[in-house]
């Protein structure tokens, strides 16, 4: 082989090994971390938290969604004539290079009847919606925390319960 066809080959596989790595272009917009904290009753609607790293450009966090909850909202806790107090929030400025928090005492997500199966599989698979690149979507599963000083939820499906013997149990009971 000729040095000049080696010194190609040997560029090209440079080339594309540095594709994949991001080179030049500095940071990405992405979201780094994040948990869901249930509501104390099955009433409540649970509370999450995240953290997302801004990209080369400012980027408008437009919504969070997910397919395993019923309702999720983008809000913010403000003081108002004293009291604090929760106001929906329609989008949320993620700055270039920089990061965008919903932390405890700020901004913060409500979400609704989050499905069983994912509160047990302790994660709730979400997508966030920015306004670059035709609304890009970034997904992120959020870690599911039961509240402070809560158990865990039980799982009622081993007790039996509406049974074989639960069946003949209430004829029993409504001769008594």
């Amino acid at each position: 082989m000729k040095p000049f066809a080696i010194l190609a080959v040997a560029t090209a596989a440079l080339s594309l090994t540095a594709c994949g790595e991001n080179l030049g272009k500095g940071p990405q917009l992405n979201v780094v971390s994040g948990h869901i904290v249930m509501g104390a009753t099955p009433d409540r609607p649970a509370v999450g938290y995240f953290r997302v790293t801004g990209g080369p450009r400012a980027v408008q966090l437009m919504a969070v969604t997910s397919d395993l909850a019923q309702r999720v909202e983008m809000h913010e806790s403000v003081k108002e004539n004293g009291m604090m107090t929760m106001k929906p929030l329609a989008r949320a400025d993620v700055p270039a290079k920089g990061e965008l928090r919903f932390v405890q005492g700020g901004k913060h997500l409500m979400i609704w009847g989050i499905n069983g199966a994912a509160v047990r599989a302790g994660k709730l698979p979400m997508a966030f919606v920015f306004t670059n690149n035709n609304n890009e979507r970034i997904l992120f599963d959020m870690v599911i925390k039961q509240p402070e000083g809560a158990e865990a939820p039980m799982d009622h499906g081993a007790m039996g319960h509406g049974g074989a013997d639960a069946a003949q149990a209430a004829p029993d009971a409504a001769k008594k």
